[in-house]
């Protein structure tokens, strides 16, 4: 039994002074006083919110597990207020099969301590030249994807988009053709075409990471005609920085930081809904190669410890979005998108919560990383929104005080 005291939650848009109490896994009581004889956690000068949900991690187990692991990506969301997370299939064994998938499921049940709920990919080894078991995989999984490359084998795509349909599985796509790579042309283009190929299929459609102008305008259009099965999301990152802020190999990722232009076009798909959700892209990798000439180390930052408090502060705080977009953003709509188990902040459901300080600032520190990667450009920032306790299906998986 576990009673959380002295914090607010978001009631009408508005932070409301409640006290919640825990019993077994679900959350008991929501009231304004409660007293019980039990372990009590403060929560002065924090949201209490229902844990964040992120679409987008590469936790690289199996198979390059000197970079992450399940153990320490699901230890850093759990840092972060994640209780669920969706792990990307550029895995050692990729989970094209059901074979090679039980591989990541069986690591996830022993080691997991938030909610992962992995990417079969959409062709075997990512490799785009023969499509995945996706039979096999589809009552396993809530996705595909093959993110980190982009599917140009159009004939293989659309044969997966009908058994997505089928199965009633999301694509995640990383948009970006073989002609243009990482230019904006290169995602844009590739958004475009995708977008004509799923309004003909009708299957659900999910663009990662968008980051240009132009994809926005193109996914703007599509959900204004009717087509809400096409979605996407940004990444704090896109956000928040841009091309002219870089500063050494932390900075360096995939989809690029692109313009100042582009970042401010990724805020407004952010406020206006074009996006309907944030997600982090967290991909660690080793000092080794992040120390690397620019041009020669891998694409990639950490970012599940630092999501939260980056949209708290500079979206929230600053006015530029309310609190009900702020949880529908990190929680509701990823939910929905994907048709995650449900989650909420109510009496009666699995207790995954996240309790966050919104009062009191915080200077992120390199030491303080649970992840194995410290590939972060946000270390030595400071934010309000870092994680006082996460509880997931009721109980503690991350103490600040610990």
């Amino acid at each position: 039994m576990i009673l959380i005291k002295n914090g607010s939650i978001v009631e009408n848009n508005q932070l409301v002074k409640k006290d919640i109490l825990i019993v077994d896994n679900k959350i008991e009581k929501i009231e304004d006083n409660i007293s019980k004889d039990c372990q009590v956690l403060d929560a002065k000068g924090c949201l209490i919110m229902p844990g964040g949900v992120d679409v987008h991690v590469h936790f690289r187990e199996p198979g390059y597990s000197h970079k992450e692991t399940i153990k320490t990506g699901t230890l850093s969301a759990a840092k972060g207020g994640f209780t669920s997370v969706m792990p990307m299939p550029n895995l050692n064994p990729c989970p094209d099969s059901y074979q090679n998938l039980k591989v990541e499921l069986d690591i996830i049940d022993k080691d997991a301590v938030v909610n992962c709920y992995p990417y079969g990919s959409v062709s075997c080894g990512e490799k785009g030249n023969e499509r995945a078991k996706v039979e096999e995989l589809q009552d396993l999984v809530y996705a595909i994807s093959d993110d980190g490359v982009g599917v140009n084998n159009i004939d293989l795509l659309e044969d997966v988009m009908h058994l997505a349909k089928k199965y009633d599985l999301v694509i995640a796509s990383h948009a970006e053709d073989k002609v243009n790579g990482y230019l904006p042309e290169g995602e844009y283009k590739a958004v475009r075409r995708e977008i004509e190929l799923a309004k003909k299929i009708g299957c659900r459609y999910h663009f990662c990471h968008m980051s240009t102008k132009e994809s926005f305008e193109a996914i703007r259009k599509a959900r204004s005609e009717g087509y809400t099965n096409i979605t996407c999301e940004v990444a704090p990152h896109h956000l928040v920085l841009n091309k002219d802020m870089i500063k050494d190999a932390n900075f360096k990722m995939n989809p690029p930081l692109r313009d100042e232009s582009d970042r401010l076009a990724t805020v407004e798909a952010l406020i206006d809904g074009t996006a309907l959700m944030v997600a982090s892209d967290h991909a660690p990798h080793t000092k080794e190669e992040k120390s690397r000439e620019y041009d020669k180390c891998p694409n990639g930052i950490i970012g599940l410890e630092t999501m939260i408090p980056i949209i708290y502060t500079h979206f929230v705080k600053s006015g530029i979005i309310d609190l009900n977009r702020f949880l529908n953003l990190l929680v509701y709509n990823p939910i929905e998108v994907f048709k995650l188990p449900k989650r909420d902040l109510k009496e009666g459901f699995i207790a995954d919560i996240a309790v966050i300080d919104i009062e009191n600032p915080h200077t992120y520190k390199e030491d303080e990383i649970l992840s194995m990667g410290k590939n972060s450009p946000f270390i030595g920032n400071t934010y309000y929104g870092f994680t006082k306790y996460t509880i997931v299906n009721g109980k503690i998986v991350y103490s600040l005080e610990e």
